[in-house]
């Protein structure tokens, strides 16, 4: 009969090796304003997990979490079995140099060319000679397709390809972690599923444990293997995208369904319509001078 203390270890060790990043009892909120509390949730190794749920519900925010921008209030933030909460300045900026991030719109640096804006992190982070570093950029930004794009400026990209130029960026220091906020946003068609299967390839290709901030409900669910859906603070609803598609919370139902009106309701709370339209109905107060 195992004792407490190995029953602890054996559980320790099955969850870092299953999960890169994984939330305990974590609590953030800015001022009074809660936006997460006390939630608990895992980032499979290997895999690709998308984080949605409604505007304002803490997807960014767990991003920021987990690469050190914010310090969890209470629980822990682990990643690779380390809690990020408790990092100093050096072991944080280690850890950051085993993720990648891809900003919403891309943020490259507009001075920079693509070229130079790839290079930037290895120029920044290693001492690789400049061929090598040449030869690193151009296989990068051959794996989103934009090997020839190399010496334009962020300014005659397109959305779709400066986001592409973004995610060769994120993956120029071959990281373990790669994040993405929102890289669907603002796409067309063709680019959105472009994004949409580089980050299903590189994931694949590379070894990589990728998690995104997504609204977009189809190609986000065609491409993750983990859906986390997160709600007024807490988790609604977590698997693979067919059972948070059969989710019974009614919240997530209207989610899942876009649905104009359940949980989150159409019409801001105010008096009744027989109250506002009714016989005796206040008028709406005139300021002093408004009158002809």
């Amino acid at each position: 009969m195992q004792k407490p203390e190995q029953t602890r270890l054996l559980l320790f060790m099955e969850s870092n090796t299953s999960s890169l990043v994984e939330l305990r009892n974590l609590t953030f909120g800015y001022g009074e304003r809660v936006i997460l509390d006390d939630v608990s949730l895992r980032i499979p190794r290997g895999k690709v997990t998308a984080l949605m749920g409604a505007s304002g519900g803490g997807k960014t925010t767990i991003l920021r979490l987990i690469g050190g921008q914010n310090r969890a209030q209470s629980g822990e933030m682990l990643f690779d079995g380390q809690d990020v909460t408790r990092m100093d300045q050096r072991q944080l900026y280690a850890a950051r140099r085993r993720m990648g991030m891809l900003f919403q719109f891309g943020a490259l640096f507009a001075d920079l060319s693509v070229y130079e804006n790839v290079a930037f992190p290895l120029h920044e982070h290693t001492d690789l000679p400049e061929a090598l570093v040449r030869d690193i950029v151009l296989m990068k930004l051959n794996a989103v397709g934009l090997r020839g794009a190399r010496d334009l400026m962020p300014s005659d990209l397109s959305g779709g390809m400066a986001r592409r130029i973004a995610l060769a960026r994120a993956i120029a220091l071959d990281p373990e972690l790669v994040m993405y906020d929102e890289p669907f946003s603002g796409l067309d068609p063709i680019s959105l599923g472009t994004a949409a299967n580089l980050i299903r390839h590189l994931n694949d290709s590379m070894g990589l444990t990728s998690v995104f901030v997504s609204h977009e409900l189809e190609e986000t669910f065609s491409i993750s293997d983990h859906v986390i859906i997160l709600a007024n603070g807490k988790i609604a609803a977590q698997g693979t995208p067919e059972e948070v598609r059969k989710s019974a919370d009614p919240l997530v139902y209207q989610y899942v369904h876009a649905l104009p009106d359940g949980p989150v309701r159409f019409h801001y709370p105010g008096v009744s319509v027989e109250d506002d339209f009714g016989v005796g109905a206040a008028s709406p107060s005139v300021s002093p001078g408004a009158a002809a």
